[in-house]
């Protein structure tokens, strides 16, 4: 990123986890900083780990969620919602109100707590630092991020992707379309300017499950959350507000 613009290089794409697992363990540049911003919430509702008794620190927490099989999570997330009346299913961090995400117990519709359970421990176990959280390889910084964040900045509630082929629409390929131009001509909040190749810009609008769009919008998020860490703005440490350190933040929210 320079002078406000933000260029893409590359789009990579890995099949495994194995595969994103070696990329994230790969060494960090010399004398450069690598930060990245990952789509799946890096921590759990407070209210809900006080509901099951579980460590109030974020590293104890999170060992003990990983510990866990998927379907005993889903019993436990289950046995909560049960209990509680329509409307209110689930507990919500602070930062999914600001945010529009979804709460990061969920494990349908999107299976975000599931994202979690895979990613979190990658992180870690790599040894990338989450700022608020957990220190670790002073040179990769991991930052939660949420492209529909800033996806709904710009069309607001029209839908820009499916990963059903048969609802990959004229409609949503347009959304993608109107998404490029503002970030084209940095108009939206974080007042980032993305510079792309034509092949770039028709490979994203290709993409009709938005997957290489969002990696995109992570990247533009990266990129002002880095901004913002490089100027000493008046928020804190990569443009994060103070958090509940259990719960962790979404960049930009």
């Amino acid at each position: 990123m320079q002078h406000g613009v933000v260029k893409l290089e590359r789009l990579e794409k890995f099949e495994t986890l194995d595969d994103f697992h070696n990329f994230l363990k790969a060494p960090a540049p010399v004398q450069m900083k690598c930060v990245g911003a990952f789509d799946l919430p890096f921590g759990l509702p407070r209210e809900w780990v006080e509901y099951m008794q579980w460590p109030l620190t974020w590293p104890e927490c999170m060992t003990l969620y990983a510990s866990y099989s998927r379907e005993e999570l889903r019993l436990f997330f289950k046995q909560f919602c049960d209990s509680r009346p329509a409307g209110s299913k689930f507990a919500h961090r602070a930062t999914d109100l600001p945010a529009g995400s979804s709460p990061s117990m969920k494990w349908v519709n999107p299976p975000v707590a599931w994202m979690m359970h895979a990613g979190v421990p990658l992180l870690r176990e790599a040894q990338w630092t989450l700022p608020g959280m957990c220190e670790g390889h002073p040179g990769r910084v991991a930052l939660e991020a949420y492209p529909g964040l800033l996806a709904r900045e710009i069309v607001k509630q029209r839908s820009y992707k499916s990963d059903d082929k048969s609802k990959q629409t004229p409609d949503r390929w347009l959304a993608r379309k109107d998404i490029l131009h503002a970030l084209d001509l940095g108009q939206t909040s974080l007042g980032l300017r993305l510079k792309l190749s034509a092949a770039q810009h028709d490979s994203l609008l290709l993409d009709g499950s938005g997957d290489s769009l969002d990696a995109v919008l992570c990247m533009v998020q990266a990129a002002w959350a880095y901004q913002q860490h490089e100027l000493g703005t008046s928020r804190g440490p990569y443009g994060l507000p103070e958090f509940d350190p259990l719960e962790g933040w979404i960049v930009s929210a």
